[in-house]
């Protein structure tokens, strides 16, 4: 029963998996930065700017000033939003969305130090990063919750009973 895992009075195992949490954290950077990298891209089109990894990493690069900084914000929020879905699909726990979110923005900010080689600074750069932090752990236990809360259909327990 040791290699088991336990069911308690939840539908969920309780046993600790440290290899899915490290493998769902991969996926979630993954995703969360291949569709940044996407979205940023289009953006850059749109304002005609040249594609660098600063974009990504550079932390002076967010900025209201002019049309590059702001294509910059856009797409670090629509991604914010891509990442309540990654969320939903790859961690489905409503109670996981806050670590998961603070898990991407610990790692982007460790990202952002190493390349910048100095820690940010810039109000806008934890503005807006703690802002898509809230709109993906939101939005993505928004939907978690909308999966958890599902009604379990008794037909399929293989036992019918007749009242």
């Amino acid at each position: 029963m040791s290699k088991m895992k336990k069911l308690t009075g939840s539908f969920r195992y309780t046993q600790w998996d440290p290899c899915l949490i490290v493998s769902q954290i991969v996926a979630m950077q993954f995703i969360l930065y291949l569709t940044l990298s996407l979205l940023i891209a289009v953006m850059q089109d749109l304002t005609t700017s040249t594609r660098t990894l600063d974009h990504l990493f550079q932390y002076h690069e967010i900025q209201v000033k002019d049309d590059e900084g702001r294509a910059v914000i856009v797409a670090f929020v629509l991604n914010a939003v891509v990442g309540a879905f990654a969320l939903w699909m790859l961690v489905g726990r409503t109670k996981l969305c806050l670590d998961f979110s603070c898990t991407f923005l610990g790692i982007h900010l460790l990202f952002c130090w190493v390349y910048n080689h100095s820690f940010p600074f810039t109000f806008s750069w934890w503005a807006l990063n703690i802002a898509c932090a809230a709109i993906m752990c939101v939005a993505g236990e928004f939907l978690c919750l909308r999966t958890e809360l599902q009604a379990i259909p008794l037909s399929n327990i293989g036992a019918k009973v007749d009242l």
